[in-house]
């Protein structure tokens, strides 16, 4: 079970490493354009606030990998479950302030690794 919810916090800090780059780098790329369903006017107006918020996104990947690597598995529970659930806030907020779909691809998988991470 360990294993498990271990392989699903890595899966959330990898998916927060791909939001930084697509927000930080991205933006005003195709990719970038396509994945948030911006114009090109729209994403280089915002492209300042898009890589502050990659950024964020970047720490919350950096505190998941802490958690992961931490040799206490008491003090590796706490971090992890500190961090999975900022990004629970953060995909709640995001799908109420900005789209549902952040709900599920943000917070759904952190929510589901948090129950995980508890019961393992």
């Amino acid at each position: 079970m360990n294993a498990i919810a271990n392989g699903l916090v890595a899966l959330v800090a990898a998916l927060h490493v791909y939001f930084l780059v697509l927000e930080m780098f991205l933006w005003t790329k195709p990719l970038g354009l396509k994945t948030f369903r911006n114009t090109p006017e729209k994403a280089r107006d915002s492209a300042v606030l898009a890589a502050n918020q990659g950024l964020y996104n970047g720490f919350l990947a950096a505190g998941l990998l802490w958690g992961l690597i931490h040799p206490d598995p008491y003090v590796a529970l706490q971090i992890k479950a500190f961090f999975l659930l900022c990004v629970i806030v953060a995909g709640v907020y995001g799908a109420k302030s900005v789209s549902r779909r952040i709900l599920y691809i943000q917070a759904a998988p952190a929510a589901l690794a948090l129950i995980l991470v508890w019961l393992a």
